[in-house]
């Protein structure tokens, strides 16, 4: 049955926390735990009636990996779920139930007492149904999920999943089935279906569009107060005319900048606004309360710099392909998912790429609430037919929609390294095929800075992105330096790739965005890595060497280090898999940040933070939520 949860406790009915941490109930029920679990090697099972459960699995751990309790690491095409449950019995006439998946890979079908309710296709996007007109009546249903996954399909998004039976390079062990939290909650059938938060500081106030779900009851006033600690910034009351509220929020603009960066976020101080917000019937009844948060903040790009907040910013960022040894696409638990944040910013990084694949978004909250920026890419598809068009335009619309609102992501990558495009240069469909997805995200979030396909071949984008795994930091330098520059990006091919396509403009920003992959060889092991060193020592030495160029190449707005913690036989990271450092911390988040202050902007952060009592670099803050 549904349970009040403190929302400011992640563990206490779940220890994967609550699902959707910017729109938050009270009254919800994890639905991890133990589920009946079979696989259906050659996906010939129509219904729940064709299917023996002979086996358990632990939700929401992939039955590829060793936390759900199966281990399956074959090539099978489908696997089912059941569990059965028990539902309010006094739900009134005017109250929903919502079944809710976080993200199940890749095609799913929900069955209720054995009748099909609901399909989904996308193995990275969330999905619902309502199940209140399936469970009137009755004190418990038996919900059954199907999830077919083709392991050979290579024209949906599978990201870094390999398609062969054993993993090879860089492409990992797959994901398929049930990856997410399973939930439930209790609603009125009048609320808050979606929120979206856009925050402009030119106006300096928040932008807030709310979607609402009509019921039999009418919707009046939404109440919106959004606050920083215990300052209250607004308190507003909004009419409901239609089944969406746009509005602007005006804040009052302090003036003085040492108060204006208090309230600015940044990954220095990730100051979050906390939201609350009410929906009211016509004669003040409560029909929905949301608990939400939103951030001030902009990014944008101007000649060669990224800009955070009007001023420039340089990106020290590490690839983070989010996968556990245990857990695969998903963390042991919500602790792991903060932690990883904490350590990249222990390692003296100030962002991420998540590669090739859509984070959960707890992760996106502890980024948000502790400070570090993000860089959301779509997971690829591997090949360019019309069927891989529509799968990918289709979860990129959705993933966006998901996390629009997170500060922390403060840039778009729907493609990389040509991946799904192979013949981008000399194919004008699939030029057009990455031209109409930047203008698309472009137009979906104008508030962003988009790379339209990261590492090389750029054509469409606002950074651009160049990913060269020289072991020699200086050809690195000769290289990227600002003399040799504009016939590099013509003449250059790491990778085999040219890095600018003819007839783009390529006076944008620069990232060098994947360098170093430096691999410790190990004897009578196989690891995969660019380049390889023979201790810890040595890595030590070559990752302060190359650092000590890259991070001070003043023709780059920033970097991408590879990467955070090895993947499987891709042993590259800065860490071992178990997230154990392969040297001191200290010497690494030292070359890390050599190069971390060559604008004053930092410092002048960080000093006006302590100076009004905001703690930087992690830690309680106002608007903590």
């Amino acid at each position: 049955m549904l349970s009040e949860v403190p929302l400011g406790d992640s563990g206490a009915a779940d220890a994967h926390g609550y699902p959707r941490p910017q729109m938050r109930r009270k009254h919800w029920e994890s639905l991890n735990g133990s589920w009946e679990f079979a696989i259906d090697s050659e996906g010939l099972a129509i219904g729940p009636e064709d299917i023996q459960f002979s086996a358990s699995i632990l939700v929401p751990f992939a039955p590829e990996t060793p936390l759900s309790g199966v281990g399956a690491v074959g090539l099978h095409r489908a696997c089912w779920y059941r569990r059965t449950l028990g539902v309010p019995t006094d739900l009134g006439d005017h109250e929903r139930l919502i079944l809710r998946f976080g993200a199940v890979d890749y095609e799913a079908t929900v069955f209720l007492d054995d009748s099909p309710v609901c399909w989904h296709e996308g193995g990275y996007t969330p999905f619902f149904v309502d199940i209140t007109d399936h469970v009137k009546g009755k004190s418990e249903v038996t919900i059954v999920v199907r999830a077919e996954d083709d392991p050979f399909d290579l024209t949906k998004p599978r990201g870094k999943q390999d398609w062969q039976l054993h993993p090879h390079s860089i492409w990992y062990p797959r994901t398929s089935g049930i990856w997410q939290t399973v939930w439930m909650e209790r609603l009125s059938d009048t609320h808050i279906a979606h929120l979206r938060w856009t925050p402009s500081l030119e106006r300096w106030e928040i932008g807030l569009e709310a979607r609402i779900a009509r019921g039999r009851r009418r919707a009046a006033r939404l109440s919106v107060r959004l606050s920083a600690g215990d300052v209250i910034l607004a308190d507003d009351v909004y009419s409901v005319i239609t089944d969406e509220v746009n509005r602007r929020i005006a804040l009052s603009d302090p003036g003085i900048d040492d108060f204006r960066n208090q309230l600015l976020w940044t990954p220095e101080v990730p100051t979050l606004i906390s939201a609350r917000l009410c929906l009211m019937d016509e004669a003040g009844a409560m029909l929905d309360e949301v608990y939400s948060y939103t951030a001030l903040r902009s990014v944008a790009v101007q000649g060669n710099n990224l800009l955070l907040n009007g001023r420039p910013y340089r990106l020290r960022m590490v690839l983070d392909q989010g996968y556990w040894p245990d857990g695969g696409m998903t963390a042991p638990n919500d602790a792991a998912l903060r932690q990883d944040v904490e350590l990249a910013k222990r390692m003296g990084f100030n962002g991420v790429r998540k590669h090739q694949k859509l984070e959960d978004p707890r992760y996106l909250y502890w980024a948000d609430r502790l400070g570090l920026v993000v860089w959301e890419e779509m997971p690829s598809a591997y090949r360019f037919t019309h069927r891989a068009i529509r799968r990918v335009a289709t979860q990129w619309i959705e993933a966006i929609e998901r996390d629009g609102s997170h500060p922390c992501i403060i840039c778009w990558v729907p493609f990389n390294e040509s991946w799904g495009v192979p013949n981008l240069p000399d194919n004008q469909a699939e030029r057009h095929y990455v031209h109409s997805l930047y203008y698309l995200t472009k137009s979906l979030d104008p508030s962003r800075p988009v790379v339209g396909n990261d590492g090389w071949e750029s054509t469409a984008t606002d950074i651009i992105g160049i990913h060269d795994y020289t072991a020699d930091p200086h050809r690195l330098e000769n290289r990227y330096s600002s003399s040799v520059l504009p016939n590099a990006l013509q003449r250059e091919r790491p990778g085999g790739r040219i890095l600018v396509l003819e007839g783009h403009n390529a006076a944008v920003p620069m990232v060098l965005s994947e360098f170093g992959g430096i691999t410790i060889r190990r004897a009578n092991e196989p690891v995969w890595g660019y380049s390889l060193c023979f201790s810890p020592e040595d890595l030590a030495h070559r990752y302060a060497a190359l650092l000590a160029v890259v991070g001070g190449l003043e023709t780059m707005a920033g970097y991408c280090y590879t990467q955070f913690a090895d993947t499987y036989q891709e042993a590259n990271g800065l860490l071992y898999a178990d997230r154990t450092p392969k040297f001191s911390m200290v010497e690494m988040s030292r070359a890390t940040r050599q190069h971390s202050y060559d604008s004053p902007t930092h410092e002048l952060i960080e000093q006006t933070a302590q100076q009004g009592g905001i703690p930087p670099n992690g830690g309680p803050k106002i608007g903590d939520s």
